[in-house]
């Protein structure tokens, strides 16, 4: 089963900002995410939705922070961030653009 990969404009704008080694796997990982949502490197993050699963992809020190709807075959991304010094603190915001 495929799902619709979309990207937030502001995860776009933090990829633009990232060293170009790094943009290319970031990228390659998102669109991957449309044949595997939940690949090896992912993890389910705490936080309750009825509607859809939250979920960040560790690409060394960077993380991409995304929803999955399995029901209407989605993936959207939402963000990109470094780790550290990024510590999940502003997931009730991004999740809020979901649901």
């Amino acid at each position: 089963m495929s799902y619709r990969v979309w990207i937030d404009p502001s995860a776009v704008f933090e990829l633009k900002g990232t060293p170009g080694h790094v943009r290319q796997r970031l990228k390659r990982a998102m669109l991957a995410l449309g044949n595997d949502p939940r690949p090896p490197d992912s993890k389910q993050l705490d936080w309750l939705s009825e509607r859809f699963e939250p979920r960040r992809l560790k690409l060394r020190n960077w993380r991409v922070v995304y929803a999955v709807d399995d029901q209407a075959n989605w993936v959207w991304v939402l963000a990109i961030r470094k780790r550290p010094p990024y510590d999940y603190d502003d997931l009730d915001i991004l999740f809020q653009l979901v649901g």
